[in-house]
This record gives C-alpha cells, sequence and structure tokens, in this order.
C-alpha cells in the first residue's frame, strides 16, 4: 500500500520497552511528510535516538504500527530490510567512516551494499562529493580531514543512493558552532531538492534560527509539535 506525496512516514500508537523496565517512547503517533525538515528535540533520555532507530529498523516497535515509504515495519520480512534502507540515508554524530577506505572510497561503498554496478559508482559518487564540496578531497583518508569535513563524507554518503529521507543523530554534536552552521546548511541545500530531513539535536540555537518543524520528546511521549518552532517554549 502506498500513501503516495503525503505521510512518508507514520506511527500509529508506537511504544517502545526495554527488558531492563526503561520505557523509551510511550504511545507516539505522528506524520512525516514528503520533503518536510523536522528537528526532534528533547534532553537526553527523551527518546530521540530510539525513534530515529525505529524509522530505520534497526529495532522493532514493542507496541503499535509504523509505515516508512508504504511499508509496514513491523509485518516487513528480514530479507525486505535491505530495501527500505535503501530509502534512507544516516548521518551519526561520530561520522563512523571506514579509517582504512579513501573519501571516494567510502561513499563508494555505500552504493556498493546495494549492487550498484561500478560505472554506476564512478558516475554518482563525484556527483555527490561535488555537493557537499569535497571534490579535491577524495583520495584523502579521515584521518587526514577536519571535523566538519568528516562530516560532508558522512552526508554524502547518506545521500549517494537517493533516499527518500536521511535521519541525521546529533550530526553537529562534535563540532563547533562554525562548523555545525556549515553541516546545516549542506543539509538544507540537500532538503530543497526533495530529500526529507529529519534531525534529533540539542544544538538550540541552530533549531531556534531556523524555524523548519520541531517535534519535542519528553520521557518518551511527544509533548510539542510545532511548525515553524523553537528548541523550547518562550518564557
Amino acid at each position: 500500500m502506498e500513501f503516495g506525496v503525503i505521510s512518508l512516514i507514520q506511527f500509529f500508537n508506537v511504544s517502545k520497552h526495554y527488558p531492563n523496565g526503561v520505557k523509551a517512547l510511550q504511545g507516539i503517533t505522528l506524520q512525516i511528510q514528503r520533503g518536510e525538515f523536522v528537528f526532534i528535540v528533547g534532553p537526553s533520555g527523551a527518546g530521540k535516538s530510539t525513534l530515529l532507530k525505529l524509522i530505520f529498523r534497526e529495532e522493532l516497535p514493542t507496541k503499535g504500527q509504523i509505515y516508512v515509504c508504504g511499508r509496514s515495519l513491523v509485518r516487513m520480512k528480514r530479507r525486505e530490510v535491505p530495501y527500505l534502507r535503501r530509502q534512507i540515508g544516516m548521518v551519526f554524530q561520530d561520522f563512523r567512516l571506514l579509517p582504512d577506505r579513501t573519501v571516494y572510497e567510502n561513499v563508494a561503498f555505500a552504493m556498493k551494499v546495494v549492487g550498484a554496478g561500478r560505472a554506476e559508482i564512478k558516475r554518482r559518487v563525484p556527483e555527490v562529493l561535488e555537493i557537499v564540496g569535497l571534490t579535491d578531497r577524495m583520495r584523502m583518508y579521515p584521518h587526514q580531514l577536519s571535523g566538519g569535513e568528516q562530516q560532508r563524507v558522512a552526508i554524502a554518503r547518506a545521500l549517494v543512493n537517493r533516499p527518500s529521507v536521511i535521519i541525521a543523530d546529533e550530526p553537529t554534536g562534535n563540532l563547533d558552532l562554525d562548523t555545525s552552521w556549515e553541516i546545516i546548511n549542506y543539509l538544507q541545500e540537500i532538503n530543497r531538492q526533495g530529500t526529507t530531513m529529519i534531525i534529533a539535536t540539542h544544538a538550540r540555537e541552530i533549531v531556534d534560527s531556523l524555524r523548519q518543524r520541531v517535534i519535542a520528546l519528553d520521557r518518551g511521549r511527544i509533548v510539542r509539535d510545532e511548525y515553524r518552532g523553537a528548541y523550547a517554549h518562550a518564557t
């Protein structure tokens, strides 16, 4: 079943409880449409990372239904998961680059794992490296790059398979403010080209400046969902 141009992601009464008794999410219902730019905010332990893991199907909910790109993640067979993940690009706080591979090889690897051909890889990888301004760094290794450059490699890797959505978990958490803005500007430009963007962050200044949709979590529940929102309620 396809949902068309809206509701790229749907959560229906989703809860996630862990065996140790932690209730990471409780009764989450939300919809994210194609092309949206969404910040997920809240204190540490609020459930932000768990929410992202559920979208990526790294974990399954204890209760409820989740649809991504029109597919139920709860009913999805294990063999179908790699096809789902072609539609989702992931960006992490700690970059997660392969240290023994060049910038080019790190991005190309994301295409190889989904079965892309050599000619397609050779054409596509330079395209995305140009988008993130790293054409002159493609033969370097991660240790030769700044933190901001490493995160731009991670963005290129997330983008290379033309996903419907990019999920970023604290993408600026290890970066200074100027570099953080550089990364956010790249993510904004990718969003303007049509890719849905979901960013979990503690970067209050960036959230307050951009005034995008803000979904605030606290103790596993949605406490606020605002368009043109801020990091926190005005006082």
